[in-house]
């Protein structure tokens, strides 16, 4: 069980609304289908039975798409290959602003539903192989110099202007 109002928090702080629908409905945005979150514009669907892993990837896709494509976002997040590296470590970070949750139990999560790295365990690829997704982040202004979540959007007034597109 996660803390909703934690979580409410924690989207609402880069512009996301949680909207959660009843059991067994269909997910307006999901990419997967089934019980695996969705979005449309600022709007982040899920149901109880909606994985949390599922719920942080949708909103770090959020938080890491360019701003062009936040503005027409239905469904398919978009982005390439260091995109979605940088959008896996972000939503681990952001697991650590929810009480009782934190980067090992979303790690294990996250290899439960199947996620896939080079060193195999998430936990792994997030302590000894994310270099990339760091500087893909830091370089978009999303985390600071220690590794911590800015709390921005990609592409937020008063940004610079990465070159890392």
């Amino acid at each position: 069980m996660v803390d909703r109002d934690a979580l409410e928090r924690l989207l609402a702080g880069y512009g996301l609304q949680l909207r959660l629908m009843p059991a067994g409905a269909d997910i307006p945005g999901s990419y997967w289908g089934g019980s695996e979150a969705g979005l449309q514009g600022d709007v982040l669907f899920a149901r109880a039975d909606t994985p949390l892993h599922s719920v942080l990837h949708e909103a770090a896709h959020y938080v890491c798409m360019s701003a062009e494509r936040r503005a027409h976002l239905d469904r398919d997040a978009g982005g390439d290959d260091a995109e979605e590296a940088a959008v896996c470590y972000l939503q681990v970070l952001m697991s650590d602003a929810l009480p009782g949750v934190g980067r090992a139990r979303l790690c294990a999560d996250m290899d439960a539903w199947g996620y896939s790295f080079r060193l195999g365990a998430a936990a792994v690829w997030f302590e000894q192989d994310a270099q990339d997704a760091r500087r893909w982040l830091a370089a978009h202004e999303l985390i600071d110099a220690a590794a911590l979540p800015t709390g921005r959007v990609r592409g937020a007034a008063g940004q610079g202007s990465p070159t890392a597109q």
